[in-house]
């Protein structure tokens, strides 16, 4: 099945960023077949990324949405997953709309089974094809690599920043430290564009102050929260008090991080390492990624990490350049890395 007759014209600046996720990011051959899961709303990203797709020679499918289910979903439409399912390298490029976690949850449950190559860009627009997207991904993995080996070896990771945030993390040796620095494999479906390391922290303890971005459909909502940042106090992994001058996005956040009994626990503990993001732009794809900490709060990604645990939310939340210690070891000074 061929569906790239659904293809829209695009603006050929994306080109670029469309051809490091193919060719450098999940290292397409001419004999496999692709699934691109899209919406009307990013069309024109998945078209700039079919063509590249088309140039390898690949067998595409392009899968809109809107086609199969009304937004927002609550479940990923079987078709889709059945298409998907047969796919030995897939894309999800589409707007999140609230409430739909579930809905990408079931999608990567059938990436995971089948061991499918998953570029995730949830989310993506122009700007982020046009810088994220645009790194030298070798360069982002090189320096990713040097990070896990040293974050692997660390027991507690101290963070502060002129912004507030003075928080220290414990490890255990039983939750793994995973790399998504934008070379995709079948060992762990990646974010696009890729450059972090992360894992899902033992324990938490300080404060941690949200002046970069929230995720999920949040941050759409609410952006760059330089002027309005999110303190948040955390004792042994739970939040135990919130303090925010937006009082909307506070009561949101609350009730986001209540949604269920571990909604409001540390799951991540993540280091950004794509160095060609250089400042917040306000959404959570491409800010999760600038070198610096998030965290978030729920799912802690317990196929991959180990945890014994699980959530049905997942909320990232940044803290622009921060100073990090592995241990005694310092390996960035407010958003540099040292290493």
């Amino acid at each position: 099945m061929n569906q790239t007759h659904t293809m829209v014209d695009f603006d050929k600046q994306l080109s670029e960023g469309a051809y490091n996720a193919i060719n450098v990011c999940l290292r397409l051959k001419p004999e496999e077949r692709v699934t691109i899961i899209t919406d009307n709303e990013t069309l024109e990203i998945a078209s700039a990324l079919a063509a590249e797709i088309k140039k390898v020679g690949s067998e595409c499918s392009l899968m809109i949405i809107e086609d199969y289910a009304p937004r927002p979903l609550k479940n990923m439409p079987k078709p889709i997953l059945d298409d998907l399912a047969k796919s030995q390298v897939s894309i999800f490029c589409a707007i999140a709309h609230t409430g739909e976690l579930r809905s990408r949850i079931d999608m990567t449950e059938v990436v995971d089974k089948y061991k499918i190559r998953h570029g995730h860009m949830v989310n993506i627009n122009k700007q982020i094809m046009l810088e994220g997207m645009c790194a030298d991904f070798l360069r982002v993995d090189e320096l990713s690599q040097r990070l896990i080996e040293k974050a692997r070896k660390a027991k507690t990771i101290t963070v502060k920043s002129d912004g507030g945030t003075d928080m220290v993390s414990e490890f255990s040796p039983n939750l793994k430290w995973l790399k998504t620095s934008g070379i995709i494999s079948v060992d762990k479906w990646g974010n696009l564009p890729g450059g972090e390391i992360f894992t899902s922290p033992y324990n938490v303890n300080g404060k941690f102050v949200v002046d970069g971005v929230v995720g999920d459909y949040l941050c759409q909502k609410y952006g760059d929260l330089k002027n309005t940042p999110l303190s948040i106090d955390i004792k042994d992994s739970r939040i135990t008090h919130m303090e925010c001058s937006n009082k909307e996005l506070l009561e949101e956040f609350t009730a986001y991080t209540m949604t269920d009994e571990n909604s409001n626990r540390v799951g991540e503990f993540a280091i950004g390492t794509n160095i060609a993001c250089k400042h917040v732009i306000g959404h959570i794809l491409q800010d999760e990624k600038l070198p610096t900490i998030h965290i978030a709060f729920g799912h802690p990604y317990s196929t991959h990490t180990g945890a014994d645990w699980q959530s049905t939310t997942h909320i990232d939340c940044v803290s622009v350049e921060c100073s990090i210690w592995f241990d005694d070891l310092q390996v960035m000074d407010k958003g540099k890395f040292l290493i």
